[in-house]
């Protein structure tokens, strides 16, 4: 959820590679409330269909997307990143992921094996990740994602950021990984674990093996979550608490203080 990228630009450039995309020549106007959204969405139809979004996808994706509200209602009111560790940790339930996840960690022993023999990460961060983002595939969003994406794109606060995570969303569309009406998080996460669509362009991984890339499967949320921390400078047997070699790379996954300290403590008491 809220995967950071330290560098934008980079991250950009490198989804815009990845999808082989040129890019728009000229940003549609952002706006800060949905007077504006319907003619923003024009204009950046024209552009995505310039930097080479079929028309096709386009008429698909943009279809049924509505502004959306309570998008912006949440973008605007996360309160709980301003909790206290203690608090966080209860309002998150992390007793319970932490019982869950040690049952879920010996029942799929062997995958954890395989993940970690290939990435280099163990199974007790890519457990704690999963149980935070959707109670381990539970509950993994209700909302519009290309609804929530180009509502973000076009408000003004992170419409940089959030263009781009469309560019990557309309590619995924055109690709026939996910449906125009894909129903995902708030923010556009996407799957088990919670991915910004441009993170799944990146770091995507196939790990059912099935000839596509599906975070609504176990295997591949948890393959491209391991791909992902190892992509963010992951060192194989290093330790993930603060201070060690491999917090660094949860800092990567949320931009949040508590959010990445409660990943390491919930991984360490399932790692033991």
């Amino acid at each position: 959820m809220n995967q950071k990228a330290s560098k934008l630009t980079a991250l950009a450039i490198a989804a815009l590679i990845a999808t082989g995309l040129s890019g728009p020549a000229q940003a549609a106007q952002c706006g800060n409330n949905s007077s504006g959204f319907s003619a923003w969405v024009d204009q950046f139809r024209k552009e995505a269909a310039s930097a080479g979004i079929s028309a096709k996808t386009l008429d698909r994706a943009f279809k049924n997307v509505r502004y959306a509200t309570k998008t912006i209602s949440l973008d605007r009111n996360q309160k709980s990143f301003k909790l206290s560790f203690d608090q966080f940790m209860r309002k998150r339930g992390a007793a319970t992921i932490v019982s869950k996840g040690k049952r879920l960690k010996s029942q799929n022993a062997g995958l954890f094996d395989a993940l970690e023999k290939k990435y280099g990460v163990p199974a007790g961060p890519l457990i704690a990740i999963w149980g935070m983002e959707t109670a381990f595939g539970g509950f993994s969003g209700n909302q519009h994602t290309m609804s929530a994406v180009a509502t973000l794109a076009y408000d003004c606060r992170r419409s940089a950021f959030f263009t781009e995570q469309l560019y990557a969303q309309l590619q995924l569309i055109q690709r026939g990984w996910i449906s125009p009406d894909f129903k995902g998080a708030a923010h556009g996460e996407i799957g088990q674990t919670q991915f910004l669509p441009a993170n799944v362009v990146r770091f995507g991984v196939d790990g059912d093996r099935n000839g596509s890339v599906n975070l609504g499967s176990k295997a591949d949320a948890l393959a491209s979550t391991a791909n992902f921390l190892r992509a963010h400078g992951w060192r194989r047997g290093g330790g993930y608490q603060p201070g060690q070699v491999n917090f660094g790379a949860i800092q990567g996954w949320n931009a949040a203080g508590v959010y990445q300290k409660a990943i390491a403590r919930i991984g360490a008491d399932i790692d033991g």
